[in-house]
């Protein structure tokens, strides 16, 4: 019987350099014990705590959603991903790698210790990585947010080795691993920051320090009264006028009367209202989101009233394209998107629903009324060639995506239509499905996608229901979809951050 043999070769001093660090790593565990941490006490035990389980960093999460600010949203989502990656990475492979024993408590303090000590490996530390990757996905969406963050998160990691539950070399890898994270959740999807920026071609625009000149409409049923309010702290000499959705284009058109920019508050719907005075009336035009989803404010990259108040006030703005689209005596531009086919009867029934039960479950009941009802496919003539049709989209420039990001415009005057098709046949709802997972510019038999400066569908029947910029009207005969380069001035900073 022969006892087991150690063959592994190891560089010489292996042992030595091991043993320095683990002493050099044991001496600073126990100068953070033995000191004395004035106001430490309770707080840090405490803080310890509530960071069990992530706890403390969804609630924080929650908080910064709460404030309706976009960046805050995304920061804190950035700031939930990167935590979740950071746990599952230490969970799988960093506890199970190295079994190292929790330090002793014999020079820590009875008050400090906590009640429920862990019983897992000491290294790497899981709070100290969660802390760090929260905090670092915070701060790469948002340096302010995450300045806020990063203290409470450097309290935690502090904690660990102060409570005596971690060696501080298990806190600084567990960090580094945290923001490791943070980093890795960025090259999937990516921070604003990465993003091409939307705004060109620069051109001259009023500036308007005090807001004096701007005019802005506010449709009240977009709930844009803190946003006009926040607008209107920033420019305090700014005209506001907040009215009901059957009076915003009027009040458009008293505005654009008197104003020198005009202004606008409210969903896409009333975005696009806005933009066809301004491109009658010859105005430059100021865009404050207030609604659901905001696409074109937010592909133009303003997100709040200090977006808009920074460009107003420097006087930066940006050419942007518009769509036209055409059919007997309707036409009408659009900012976003336009569609046939399914998509327009998606929009009427949510509407209906939405004011009984709320937008995202009325959207759910429309998708599945329309697409479970028993109907043919849309029939049209696309380049002399009859095509029974599901879905025409066509976007208001070229919609991308970006890792795992929603489809986004990076350029907002690059002079063409983003046109996809779903074919006819069976099936629809299986055919629109795989038209979205395949990305905006490929191709298959269930649907198609070009990109082109005009576009003519003939052989539409009359009253066939079209949607743009989500409002709904009706076709009368053949359409004829172009664009406009170039046609509307709009404010945005021309530094994002």
């Amino acid at each position: 019987m022969t006892a087991d043999v150690d063959l592994t070769v190891r560089p010489p001093g292996h042992h030595i350099l091991r043993d320095r660090f683990l002493a050099a790593d044991s001496r600073l565990f126990n100068a953070v014990a033995t000191r004395h941490w004035p106001g430490a006490h309770p707080m840090l035990p405490r803080l310890s705590r509530a960071a069990n389980h992530g706890v403390l960093w969804f609630a924080t999460a929650a908080a910064l959603a709460a404030t309706r600010s976009p960046r805050a949203r995304r920061a804190a989502a950035r700031g939930v991903a990167s935590l979740a990656l950071a746990s599952a990475t230490i969970n799988t492979l960093g506890k199970r790698s190295v079994r190292r024993p929790r330090p002793a408590l014999d020079n820590v303090p009875l008050m400090r210790q906590l009640k429920r000590q862990p019983i897992t490996t000491s290294f790497p530390s899981g709070h100290s990585a969660s802390a760090a990757a929260f905090a670092t996905g915070v701060a790469l969406e948002s340096r302010g947010w995450g300045a806020a963050v990063a203290p409470v998160a450097a309290a935690v990691a502090l904690s660990r080795v102060y409570t005596g539950v971690h060696f501080p070399s298990d806190v600084l890898v567990g960090a580094a691993l945290g923001v490791g994270a943070a980093y890795a959740v960025r090259g999937l999807v990516p921070t604003r920051d990465q993003l091409p920026a939307p705004g060109r071609p620069h051109v001259d625009a009023p500036a308007l320090p005090d807001g004096d000149g701007l005019v802005v409409v506010a449709n009240r049923a977009a709930a844009t009264a803190d946003r006009v309010h926040a607008l209107r702290d920033a420019l305090p000499a700014a005209e506001t006028v907040e009215c009901e959705p059957e009076d915003v284009k009027a009040e458009l058109e008293k505005a654009a009367a008197h104003a020198r920019v005009l202004g606008v508050c409210g969903g896409d719907g009333t975005v696009n209202a806005a933009a066809e005075v301004a491109l009658r009336h010859g105005l430059p035009l100021a865009v404050l989101p207030g609604g659901k989803l905001n696409h074109f404010a937010y592909d133009l990259g303003v997100e709040d009233a200090r977006d808009l108040s920074r460009a107003l006030s420097r006087g930066e703005a940006v050419r942007v394209d518009l769509g036209h689209f055409a059919s007997g005596e309707t036409q009408g531009h659009f900012l976003n998107t336009f569609s046939l086919g399914v998509y327009p009867e998606l929009v009427g029934e949510r509407e209906r629903w939405e004011r009984l039960i709320g937008g995202w479950p009325a959207g759910v009941i429309a998708a599945l009324r329309v697409l479970r009802s028993d109907r043919r496919p849309l029939q049209a003539t696309l380049r002399g060639r009859p095509h029974p049709l599901w879905l025409l989209f066509a976007g208001n420039g070229t919609y991308h995506r970006m890792g795992l990001t929603p489809a986004r415009r990076y350029d907002l005057a690059d002079g063409l239509l983003d046109v996809r098709i779903v074919h006819g046949g069976r099936r629809p709802a299986l055919r629109l499905l795989a038209a979205a997972i395949a990305g905006p510019l490929t191709r298959s038999p269930a649907h198609a996608a070009v990109r082109v400066r005009q576009l003519r569908v003939e052989g539409i029947a009359p009253g066939t229901p079209l949607a743009y910029d989500g409002e709904v009207a009706v076709a009368e005969g053949d359409l004829t979809l172009r664009k406009l380069p170039e046609a509307l001035t709009v404010y945005r900073p021309l530094r994002l951050h």
